[in-house]
């Protein structure tokens, strides 16, 4: 488990302690004099929002959040430049408020009222926890003198979400909101970005006092200092590892996304000539259209990518984290590679796998560094190098591509999606979790912030909530969530919020009839036995759906509908749902099984060996082989 907010140095990742008007843990630099005014609490937190550059708030009023909403509603009526988008569930404004996150890179705020408002937002807020979002949450609390006496609609929200935030804070005085206001943004944004929650009793909301505005980086939290430079000894080192290497990897986590660090990663890769593949959350951190990119690796990763990290010698980790989707079994994965890892948590570095060479440093300014010194000693890349390492994987590439099936009676999910992405290229995508994501992951080939999903919690319903919040902050973008039968239904009430602010999101529902990959591990792994795992009785029917929230529903059957709907969707000016029935049986391969190492893909497809090249015989299933495999594609033997 990561530390919750972290003091970077020599000792452990530290705790902060939780913050109320007796113990200020920072100081607020020195401002011009400012007249104070007699203002509410509420008032205070607004201003201070609008201050830090909010333009979107994501919420759900209540009676102990009331008074911040009626504060809200003066600053509405004035045209302040902030603007509330009244979601259906508190669930949908945590991940709108993330999607907005991911989309732009700044930090998304929402609102929820106290009890079941505030734990409605839990598990938004431990979404964006494990892949890292900055996020503000405030939540309206019961007044002071009754917290702990089990009022109506009291729950302890601070300590209910302990282990899903960077950081909490319960006000206990509104001289404090401005202060903790800029701390929470400063602390959400920095370091290793998460969410940060403000829990706002009802009285402070209401209590007036003189207040006088803390302004955006003013503020400074000792013992909160992220490490954003690598140790020069460490880069030295890391250099001197990529020079020696013949088969390095660049492995590239969500880290690469939060840091911005696209260019550099190209440069580097183009300098030595390095292949690169991206986990599910770096998705887009590097160009999938580059000969050096190898896609996706792990569990449903391409097989080329998983391949190379099998066979490397020099593993580069940039801001990823070796999670077990990735690894597969850890004690093969990279096993016979040293390892670069990159990161700006030092809790990360070395908690799955011990590095060769550690680096504690934001991701952007390490990679600027290595660069940096390579061109002053005049370093770089000789022509053989990794000439016979790039030769082999383009062997594999040709080998085990990514399929999408064909069948004459019915649409394959595969097909839906790269439809969808011929059509609309350069669009900003959503999803939600299952199959269907992972089918996106392999076919849609996005750039940087243009891929938004669940990665570490994995949040059916997620996607059409996530898409919300990615078109408002950028209306004039393409916004497409990719969902499936059975997530859609999680959060389906947002089409309420898309209906009532008009927000132009596009749904294509990927139907299967099931929880496809429950179904799928049911099938491989549970003797067929498909315990709960349909959802074709009860499934509503998505054009009379739509119709009833004033949305366009289009439904989709046959193969030759399928691209004049997907163009009906795209030209249409205002939110649609597509609901293409697909292939019900289909299974997302690759697949590494739980418990294999990433060479033991199930699902591959069967190729014979070129004529011309003698194969190799597996000595434990008797596979033909390539002569360049080093492991046997189909049981993961060493040949």
């Amino acid at each position: 488990m990561r530390s919750r907010s972290v003091s970077v140095g020599e000792s452990r990742p530290q705790i902060i302690a939780p913050q109320t008007e007796n113990q200020a843990q920072s100081s607020v630099s020195p401002s011009p004099v400012v007249t104070p005014r007699r203002a509410s609490g509420g008032f205070a937190l607004l201003d201070s929002l609008k201050r830090h550059g909010v333009e979107y708030i994501f919420g759900y009023p209540g009676g102990a959040i009331l008074p911040i909403y009626d504060d809200l509603y003066k600053a509405e009526a004035s045209g302040d430049g902030i603007k509330h988008i009244l979601v259906r569930h508190e669930q949908g404004a945590a991940h709108a408020a993330d999607g907005y996150a991911r989309a732009t890179g700044k930090v998304g705020v929402c609102f929820g009222t106290s009890g079941p408002g505030a734990t409605n937002l839990v598990t938004g807020i431990a979404t964006a926890y494990m892949d890292s979002i900055p996020m503000v949450i405030v939540t309206g609390q019961v007044p002071r003198h009754a917290i702990g006496t089990d009022a109506f609609q009291e729950t302890d929200i601070y300590g209910i979400t302990l282990p899903i935030v960077k950081h909490s804070y319960v006000v206990r005085n509104p001289k404090d909101m401005a202060r903790i206001v800029a701390e929470a943004f400063h602390i959400a944004a920095t370091g290793r970005p998460g969410p940060v929650l403000i829990d706002v009793p009802k009285d402070v909301a209401f209590e007036e006092f003189d207040y006088i505005p803390v302004e955006p980086g003013s503020v400074k939290l000792p013992g909160y200092r992220p490490t954003v430079k690598g140790n020069p000894r460490q880069i030295h080192a890391a250099i001197q590892l990529i020079r020696e290497s013949r088969r390095p990897l660049l492995y590239v986590g969500g880290g690469a996304i939060a840091s911005g660090a696209y260019a550099e990663i190209q440069e580097l890769a183009e300098l030595f000539q390095i292949p690169v593949t991206t986990t599910l959350m770096g998705l887009g951190a590097f160009d999938e259209h580059h000969p050096l990119s190898l896609a996706m690796l792990g569990m449903h990763g391409t097989a080329y990518a998983n391949f190379a990290v099998t066979d490397c010698d020099l593993l580069i980790c940039v801001g990823a984290r070796f999670d077990d989707r990735v690894t597969g079994k850890l004690d093969e994965f990279a096993s016979r590679a040293k390892v670069i890892h990159i990161d700006i948590d030092p809790a990360e570095v070395g908690k799955n796998r011990v590095p060769d060479v550690p680096i504690v440093g934001d991701v952007k300014n390490v990679l600027q560094d290595i660069l940096r010194r390579c061109e002053e000693l005049g370093i770089q890349g000789t022509p053989n190098q990794t000439q016979e390492w790039l030769r082999l994987i383009n062997r594999w590439k040709e080998e085990y591509p990514l399929v999408v099936p064909h069948y004459a009676d019915s649409i394959s999910p595969q097909e839906v999606i790269v439809e969808i992405a011929r059509q609309a290229p350069h669009a900003i995508y959503t999803t939600d979790v299952g199959q269907h994501q992972m089918w996106a992951a392999q076919f849609l080939k996005t750039g940087p912030r243009r891929w938004i999903s669940s990665g570490g919690l994995g949040t059916m319903g997620f996607g059409l909530p996530a898409a919300m919040g990615a078109k408002v902050a950028f209306p004039e973008q393409e916004v497409i969530c990719i969902s499936g039968d059975a997530s859609f239904q999680m959060c389906l009430q947002e089409l309420g919020t898309l209906a009532q602010y008009g927000i132009n999101v596009k749904t294509v529902i990927v139907n299967n009839g099931w929880q496809g990959m429950v179904r799928q591990w049911q099938q491989a792994f549970h003797g067929e036995r498909y315990s709960c795992s349909n959802m074709e009785v009860g499934m509503p029917d998505i054009e009379l759906l739509a119709k009833a929230y004033g949305i366009k529903g289009i439904v989709v059957n046959n193969q030759d509908e399928l691209t004049d709907a997907i163009a009906q969707m795209l030209a249409h000016n205002g939110p649609v749902i597509v609901d293409v029935h697909v292939t019900k049986d289909e299974n997302c391969y690759p697949m590494v099984a739980p418990g294999k190492s990433n060479a033991q893909m199930i699902g591959l497809p069967k190729q014979a060996p070129k004529t011309d090249v003698k194969p190799v015989y597996c000595s434990n299933c008797g596979a033909k082989n390539l002569p360049s495999n080093n492991f046997c594609p189909e049981c993961g033997t060493k040949l």
